[in-house]
């Protein structure tokens, strides 16, 4: 089993932190570590990790602190919980807050081998869909104020008759500004036009 990402462990136990970086790094996986919830905020890189490992009970900051810390700037990376006082309300706070899972120590390595690679999946999911959906915002932005109104119109069902009689133009007029869009979009089809106008439209996660 090999996986390739970039995983860091937020652990203040120093025997957790490295027997957990020992058995990442055994599979390939590259890992950073730190021993606060406030380190790890702290570092510049904190929202490029495919997934972050995050003790629940830490002094200072805990791990449902950090993990709202995160989410307030908007940081998407999934979240594995590790504790050894997990109570139900407390894991049910973590998924609800979009943690990959709450797992409770002594968990089985290979329990926690499936969840990083689960969160790593997942970050590369997200990743896809940033890069697309900063593609397709572009590409809108690219319209015109006329075409993006042809565009609405077309995202809603209307005909090309239907189009020239609500903006009074003629019907070639609304050919020429659909193909237009068409080509600015970098489609060939409307299903993959609304798609696209989807992406653009749909917030981060």
């Amino acid at each position: 089993m090999k996986l390739q990402g970039k995983v860091c462990i937020v652990e203040d136990d120093p025997m957790v932190r490295q027997s957990l970086a020992m058995l990442l790094e055994s599979l390939g996986v590259a890992v950073a570590s730190h021993a606060s919830g406030r380190d790890f905020l702290d570092d510049p890189r904190c929202g490029e990790y495919d997934c972050v490992i995050l003790d629940v009970r830490m002094p200072g900051l805990g791990g449902l602190e950090v993990q709202d810390r995160m989410a307030e700037r908007g940081l998407a990376v999934p979240i594995i919980f590790i504790t050894g006082h997990g109570d139900v309300p407390m894991a049910v706070e973590a998924m609800r807050g979009g943690a990959v899972d709450f797992l409770q120590k002594p968990f089985s390595n290979q329990v926690l081998l499936e969840r990083v690679g689960q969160a790593i999946a997942r970050s590369r999911d997200q990743s896809c869909f940033a890069e697309r959906r900063q593609a397709a915002e572009a590409r809108l932005a690219a319209l015109s104020p006329r075409e993006r109104e042809v565009l609405g119109l077309l995202v809603d069902g209307r005909m090309n008759k239907a189009i020239a009689a609500e903006l009074g133009i003629s019907a070639k007029t609304v050919e020429d500004h659909r193909a237009s869009i068409m080509r600015k979009m970098q489609v060939r089809s409307l299903a993959a036009l609304v798609q696209a106008v989807m992406d653009a439209r749909r917030p981060s996660a």
